[in-house]
């Protein structure tokens, strides 16, 4: 009998949602199904409530939040056999829309009951994950204002996004070195994908596949206010690259090196994230994660 183990974020989203065992013995019938409701209280407490779920021989972990929900638990997943379902409910729901799982529960309780599987890439920073995206710069001030605000819904990722826009540079001194090559100094945006989506349908990697083995990487150098508004109407047509100066590639590793300022700033699928390193390298692993879709 399939064990299936849900880590639920109570918080995500509208925080509406009222998931139980009771809640989901209306779908999975308790003579085929065992099934187990943890509730994260904590930002990394997923990680551990999943590590537990493998050490109790879980059959399938799925994951009830959001992206940042769905990165702790998938972390913990990496290079296993168990796969990944997730009940998207969280405010953007990035990688849920590119692997075509459907934000309606009912919807997604029915692909993880016909369990079709397929492993996707994982991407690193250091020993750190990401699934959909990570980013260093202006869409790590974002989600930082983002969560400061305490609310998930899209009104108030726009406001988080302009007040990040508005003061973007103030007090920033920090300069990054790529792969050894190229230095910018207090950098737009140094965006790199796994997937094609950030979440809300936004996207500047529209041609990114989550099993290519490649890396999409969006660079953006200093930009003034109205170069930022530029960038802003061309990345809501997703093509970012039409703004001068941007640097669109895909790539297996790139590695960037901290030559000043305090730490890297940075999101890893919508999470804010300080990391101290003064080198990254980030790179993937194939098809390290089991996903079911």
């Amino acid at each position: 009998m399939p064990k299936i183990h849900f880590i639920v974020n109570p918080i995500a989203g509208s925080g509406t949602h009222n998931f139980s065992e009771s809640y989901f013995q209306d779908y999975f019938e308790s003579n085929q199904y065992n099934l187990t409701v943890k509730y994260s209280e904590y930002k990394g407490h997923a990680v551990d409530l999943t590590k537990e779920s493998i050490a109790q021989d879980a059959t399938i972990i799925v994951a009830c939040g959001g992206d940042g929900t769905i990165n702790e638990v998938a972390s913990a997943l990496v290079s296993t056999n168990i796969p990944l379902g997730i009940i998207p409910v969280g405010s953007g729901n990035g990688l849920a829309s590119n692997l075509k799982i459907s934000n309606k529960i009912e919807e997604a309780i029915e692909i993880i009951k016909n369990n079709l599987q397929t492993r996707i890439d994982v991407g690193c920073v250091n020993n750190y994950y990401f699934f959909s995206n990570t980013g260093f710069g202006i869409d790590a001030i974002v989600i930082k204002n983002y969560e400061a605000s305490q609310k998930r819904t899209l009104y108030y990722y726009l406001i988080a996004t302009l007040k990040s826009v508005v003061n973007f540079y103030k007090n920033k001194d920090i300069t990054i070195e790529i792969d050894g090559l190229e230095t910018m100094e207090n950098p737009f945006l140094i965006f790199i994908s796994n997937s094609n989506e950030l979440g809300y349908g936004v996207s500047l990697t529209p041609r990114a596949l989550l099993q290519d083995g490649l890396l999409d990487v969006v660079i953006v150098p200093r930009l003034n206010k109205s170069a930022m508004l530029l960038f802003g109407i061309f990345m809501l047509f997703k093509k970012p690259e039409l703004l001068k100066g941007v640097r669109c590639f895909q790539t297996k590793t790139i590695k960037l090196f901290r030559k000043q300022g305090t730490l890297f700033q940075s999101q890893m699928d919508g999470e804010f994230m300080n990391i101290q390193d003064t080198t990254l390298s980030i790179s993937l692993k194939e098809k390290a994660l089991l996903v079911i879709k």
